[in-house]
């Protein structure tokens, strides 16, 4: 497609916007995150000599083309909703506008990360608001699709109420707390299981959190609390045991006895395991006595809605408004706005989407410019400050809507009239010839 834009002279300006078609099944909402990554790639988008020359022995390409990307840059606008927004389908979130190659170009890398954080965010947001007030973790490292995949999950499950993740690089670049224990493994390769958990704790007397299921784990929790006795002695204190197989709500009950009747009770359970929002939900209404979750291969994999309809599409060409109508994906034309309105109560009433150059003051306007000519107009934002957003906005969902079933009443969002008015135009104007 470049390589046609260049030789026919179209260049001119493209707006381009990124959206969901419909919600995702079991979704009541969804979180934007994300947006950090997109601009950090449109900041540096750029083809090395390795890849231009690649690119020229392929054959696929003329020297034009080639000779056109050596010097390729985003130079264009970005407008976006703030990361840890809430949002609904239909509703742009990020709006491109730039000399129609370079938007076209970033097509497929800018659904890529937006749709794979939004995806995890979303689904995250569920587990912490059935499970408001326990220590959830990111496990999901080992079976997210990739590195990138497992590192970005940790940053997205963070932006959406976690408390921290298993994937150490994640620290390292993102600043988010880390959470580790032992594998099965460690226990196997000691003679004993006690052995192991001293062992363990004298190697990290700040952090000893013990496995105990790896052979009988109530027996396991009894040897716990011979260790915690002799190891007060030596000043370490065991800060909780984990369970990651078996009948949960069963083998959490009856440890949580086994360490209060041992003089326990500072111990914490901490559980993995095939978890996610439905299980969590189960466990806590059973009043299953875990103050902590690992969660992995579901909540990463997002295994029960493993993808959104997220697509990016041209809404403005040469000054001209531009939709699709194929049956089944027809766009709204033009470049928009989304404004929010609320109830009394502060909690989320309705969305409308207008054009962007219809200003008004009923609701707040999510849509905010984020880049212009290439460069991002502010500092990064923080990730605790993505974080809290992310929260604030859960805490304004309409009830019905936090619950995990699908609710039969929607979220409104509307079109406005303005809005029609130039579909009926975009129409009229373009054939189908």
């Amino acid at each position: 497609m470049l390589q046609s834009y260049y030789e026919y002279g179209m260049e001119d300006t493209a707006v381009f916007e990124f959206f969901v078609r419909r919600m995702p099944e079991h979704r009541n909402f969804m979180i934007f995150a994300g947006l950090e990554q997109v601009i950090e790639y449109l900041e540096n988008l750029h083809f090395s000599q390795e890849e231009l020359e690649w690119l020229e022995r392929s054959g696929r390409v003329n020297v034009g083309l080639v000779n056109r990307l050596a010097e390729f840059r985003f130079s264009g606008d970005v407008h976006a909703m703030a990361e840890g927004t809430l949002f609904f389908p239909d509703e742009p979130v990020l709006r491109i506008t730039a000399a129609l190659p370079e938007a076209q170009l970033i097509e497929s890398r800018l659904i890529n990360i937006l749709h794979y954080q939004t995806l995890i965010a979303s689904k995250a947001a569920r587990c912490r608001l059935v499970a408001p007030d326990k220590t959830l973790i990111d496990f999901g490292m080992r079976r997210a699709h990739g590195a990138e995949a497992a590192l970005l999950a940790a940053r997205a499950n963070y932006i959406a109420g976690f408390d921290g993740t298993a994937t150490v690089q994640a620290e390292q670049d993102f600043g988010i707390p880390i959470f580790g224990t032992m594998a099965h493994s460690y226990i196997q390769a000691h003679q004993s299981e006690s052995q192991a958990f001293e062992n363990f704790a004298h190697s990290h007397p700040d952090n000893v959190v013990l496995l105990i299921d790896t052979y009988d784990t109530r027996r396991g929790a009894e040897k716990v609390v011979r260790l915690a006795k002799s190891l007060e002695k030596e000043g370490i204190a065991i800060k909780a045991v984990r369970l990651d197989s078996g009948d949960l709500l069963d083998l959490a009950t009856s440890v949580r006895d086994i360490l209060d009747d041992g003089d326990c009770g500072d111990i914490t359970i901490f559980a993995s395991g095939d978890l996610d929002e439905y299980r969590l939900a189960e466990l806590i209404d059973s009043g299953c006595p875990v103050d902590a979750f690992g969660i992995g291969t579901r909540l990463d994999i997002s295994e029960d809605s493993p993808s959104l309809d997220c697509v990016y599409k041209l809404q403005e060409y040469s000054g001209q408004a531009r939709r699709k109508r194929s049956e089944g994906k027809t766009t709204w034309p033009g470049r928009k706005q989304v404004y929010r309105r609320r109830a009394d109560n502060g909690r989320f009433e309705s969305d409308l989407v207008t054009l962007a150059s219809d200003a008004r003051g009923d609701g707040e306007a999510l849509i905010v410019p984020m880049m212009h000519k290439g460069k991002r107009i502010e500092p990064a934002e923080t990730l605790e400050r993505i974080r809290e957003r992310s929260s604030d906005q859960l805490a304004s969902l309409p009830r019905h809507l936090t619950a995990l079933d699908v609710s039969a009443k929607r979220y409104p969002v509307e079109m406005s009239p303005g809005l029609k008015d130039l579909a009926e135009q975009v129409d009229k104007h373009f054939s189908c010839d």
